[in-house]
């Protein structure tokens, strides 16, 4: 992707604490890259820092970072040192359905923790790596739960289409600098956040084969990717017509 060897090539993880985050971070810390961790409990990275440094031999730094705390995002990018050279966004928060449709600051919670939380946090990341000499990129996971709505979880669906569209546009503004943005959808992926979740197994994928893809992803210079089958299930599920598609339960 870049001239530059991985250990001069800082990746940034928004949203550390997350099993997919972690997983991303193990790969390109494999790779060679430092790694820098960002959360709201950073103490609590402790021993995944230890671990990775002590695995791969790379530097790894632990960032205090509130995606809800928006005013402060901009301060925070320009703060790191050395500047990471691809950010990743794994802020999410899946929520609970019902509790949002009864409960508005839930539902908030929700469209917060995955909208506008992380657009603003990548947009400041964005003017942070368009400084930088030489191709970045940024990261945004997204969800195929961002496709189509639905009555178990339109909340969240609707946030994370809100985060596709949003890095589709950032997407078009940076075309012409040497700053990558790629979407990831992944479908049910096995992590701490659908534990309990009566997950199917053709269609359910691991933290570690995602962060695989992803780093294949940013190679090829590929723009979307989903998970495991998603591409084809989602395309199957966009073309139903919605006079059908209301009707359906799933």
């Amino acid at each position: 992707m870049s001239p530059l060897p991985p250990r001069d090539r800082p990746v940034l993880l928004l949203g550390a604490g997350s099993d997919i985050a972690q997983a991303l971070a193990h790969a390109f810390a494999r790779a060679g890259h430092p790694i820098q961790l960002a959360g709201r409990q950073p103490e609590a990275l402790a021993t995944v820092k230890a671990d990775m440094e002590v695995r791969y031999r790379v530097p790894v730094s632990l960032h205090g970072f509130d995606a809800l705390a928006t005013g402060g995002h901009r301060a925070f990018m320009q703060a790191l040192q050395p500047p990471p050279h691809i950010v990743i966004s794994a802020i999410g928060l899946l929520g609970e359905q019902a509790r949002s449709e009864a409960d508005p600051q839930a539902a908030e919670l929700v469209m917060r923790s995955n909208y506008i939380g992380p657009c603003l946090a990548l947009e400041a990341a964005a003017e942070l790596l368009r400084g930088i000499d030489g191709p970045t990129a940024i990261v945004g996971i997204s969800s195929v739960a961002g496709d189509r709505g639905r009555a178990q979880n339109y909340y969240y669906g609707s946030a994370k289409a809100g985060l596709t569209q949003f890095l589709s546009g950032l997407r078009q503004r940076l075309s012409r600098s040497q700053v990558q943005v790629l979407t990831v959808k992944p479908g049910f992926v096995r992590t701490k956040m659908t534990a309990g979740m009566p997950l199917p197994g053709a269609l359910t994928s691991t933290p570690e084969a995602l962060a695989e893809r992803v780093q294949r992803a940013l190679e090829r210079k590929r723009h979307v990717i989903y998970s495991g089958k998603w591409c084809t299930v989602m395309a199957i599920v966009r073309a139903i017509p919605e006079g059908i598609f209301k009707n359906m339960k799933f």
